[in-house]
């Protein structure tokens, strides 16, 4: 059986529910999407250095842990898994190139 992010994505929601004394996840809930923001942040920048260095070990754990960060908040802010990957899907029908040109400058 292979592990996917939906399957993630479910268990994150599962432990809403559970004790912050033997959840992580529940403590990340407890303590909102500020810190949750920030331990997301956290975990791209070291995922960053990893590749920066050139250690594919230490990315591929930096990815993980950035995935299920970003789970975390995606589930804290009840933004769901699909709709990020239909919004993914959306983009793919058109070049990266047009995609970001019709987003605008940033502000």
């Amino acid at each position: 059986m292979t592990f996917t992010l939906d399957d993630l994505a479910a268990l994150i929601k599962s432990r809403r529910g559970d004790s912050a004394s033997s959840s992580y996840t529940k403590q990340l809930f407890d303590a909102g999407v500020p810190r949750i923001s920030k331990k997301f942040g956290e975990e791209a920048f070291e995922a960053v250095i990893a590749a920066m260095e050139g250690d594919d070990k230490a990315l591929t754990s930096e990815a993980a842990d950035v995935l299920y960060h970003l789970l975390v908040l995606l589930e804290a802010r009840n933004v769901a898994l699909a709709d990020v990957v239909a919004e993914l899907g959306r983009r793919t029908s058109q070049s990266g190139l047009a995609e970001k040109a019709a987003r605008g400058a940033p502000k």
